[in-house]
């Protein structure tokens, strides 16, 4: 994937993340940590959170492999 294409794609990533993080008042990161830790569990009876959760999960996932490739670019000086 080239440079360009990375970036937009992450920042299509941000867009969609930020209407969750918006939606249910916490950052993903956040999130993520909070869902993977089972803190969560409670909300897979409610179908609109349990498909939100899935869909922000794998947005952000998604979104750090990407962050991940783009950090990894020799060119690319933090």
């Amino acid at each position: 994937m080239e440079i360009h294409e990375l970036v937009i794609e992450m920042k299509l990533l941000e867009r969609r993340i930020t209407l969750y993080e918006e939606k249910y008042g916490i950052l993903s990161e956040d999130f993520y940590t909070a869902l993977m830790s089972g803190k969560f569990d409670r909300y897979d009876e409610y179908e609109e959170t349990r498909i939100d959760f899935s869909r922000w999960k794998g947005m952000y996932e998604t979104w750090r492999r990407r962050k991940q490739a783009y950090d990894n670019i020799p060119m690319i000086r933090h």
